[in-house]
């Protein structure tokens, strides 16, 4: 397993983590607790050292599995991450009530890194108005969490803000071949890297879009000189940069987790070839080029008041796009059916605000309506 280090607390990690947003689900659409436990024992005991939740994850119950995971010594073995729910913080002594309702959701006494939630910089500034400082300060005395991080989804500027306005020692960032000039970029990882501070990536596969990949995309690939699927490559652009410490990846089978075991036990960080980064840059524009919304079905916007099934349409009509011929007719009809169509929107832009992308939801959902029900 290609192992790393976080450079302020000399803490050994491994390039491979495991994110527990994506856990396997029963048809209920509760997690599968025996298997989603099998999943996470069988990646520690195969090297994996960095596990990651957070409070809203499968409706706070991916906290509750994981805690359950983590018994029997393997909590011993690994770095632990949650994440504190920003926007449901009104008070500064919900910082501490917050914190201890995860531990004991997750039946422990400690978190290695407890991280300010998606930030953008207003979200940022309420926190500093809170003063999340003195909470950090308190956290850290107690000995209920080691060290401090956040994680980001806005523009560079906010998060070279917020990179430079407290001794952060990890932040956790959404890159991935097509985001390497959005969000926090490439130069925003990179000034992380120049202070020391721990680089955790998030959507490495972009919502699973990178995984299955259209056929235009997958010539490309099959035309280079050194053959690697299309999870090796997107996970190759990231473990290569030096900034970068851990990959979460959100494993919902035993299936994905043995690929990724095998993709990061032969893993080197050797740095890329001038005809890699043409390569990329290649699969970047025609991704960019064919997708309309970039959704990558985190689904921070779920609950929809009226049922709208938002991240399944855009990923549904994003992946249609990259089909030879594709159409998204079918599928959409099947969500009429079931009422989670986008007509059943009201335009009270709650997804909006929730959206880690700023996506524009209500005026993609019309028009995809609009496409769909010709």
């Amino acid at each position: 397993m290609l192992e790393t280090s976080f450079p302020s607390i000399h803490r050994k990690s491994t390039a491979l983590g495991f994110g527990c947003m994506r856990l396997p689900v029963l048809p209920d659409g509760k997690i599968d607790e025996a298997e989603a436990i099998r999943m996470i024992r069988h990646a520690i005991d195969s090297g994996v050292r960095y596990v990651d939740t957070a409070y809203p994850y499968h409706g706070g119950q991916s906290e509750v599995v994981l805690g359950k995971a983590l018994k029997d010594g393997y909590r011993e073995k690994v770095i632990l991450t949650s994440k504190l729910p920003c926007w449901a913080v009104n008070t500064h002594e919900d910082m501490m009530r917050l914190l201890n309702e995860q531990l004991e959701r997750l039946q422990e006494d400690h978190l290695d890194f407890y991280i300010l939630h998606a930030l953008d910089l207003n979200r940022y500034h309420k926190m500093k108005e809170l003063n999340y400082p003195a909470f950090y300060d308190q956290a850290l005395k107690s000995g209920k969490i080691r060290y401090t991080g956040f994680s980001f989804h806005d523009e560079k500027d906010a998060f070279v803000e917020i990179l430079n306005d407290y001794p952060w020692q990890m932040c956790q960032v959404q890159m991935n071949i097509l985001d390497e000039n959005n969000q926090a970029t490439i130069d925003g990882i990179r000034l992380a890297g120049e202070k020391g501070i721990g680089v955790v990536i998030m959507e490495p596969l972009r919502g699973g879009l990178l995984a299955a990949p259209p056929k235009e995309v997958q010539e490309r690939y099959q035309a280079f000189h050194e053959q690697r699927t299309p999870v090796e490559w997107a996970f190759r652009y990231l473990y290569t940069m030096p900034e970068v410490i851990t990959i979460l990846s959100g494993m919902s089978s035993m299936e994905q987790v043995e690929d990724n075991l095998r993709i990061f036990n032969a893993a080197t960080r050797t740095e890329l070839s001038q005809a890699e980064k043409d390569l990329y840059n290649e699969i970047r524009a025609i991704y960019l080029n064919r997708m309309k919304t970039r959704c990558t079905g985190c689904e921070y916007c779920q609950p929809c008041p009226k049922g709208v099934a938002i991240p399944k349409i855009f990923q549904g009509y994003d992946r249609s796009l990259l089909r030879e011929g594709g159409s998204f007719v079918e599928g959409y009809q099947k969500l009429i059916q079931n009422e989670s169509d986008a007509s059943r929107c009201v335009k009270c832009r709650k997804c909006e605000k929730a959206c880690p992308q700023h996506l524009p939801i209500t005026q993609f959902l019309q028009e995809i309506h609009a496409i769909c029900t010709v």
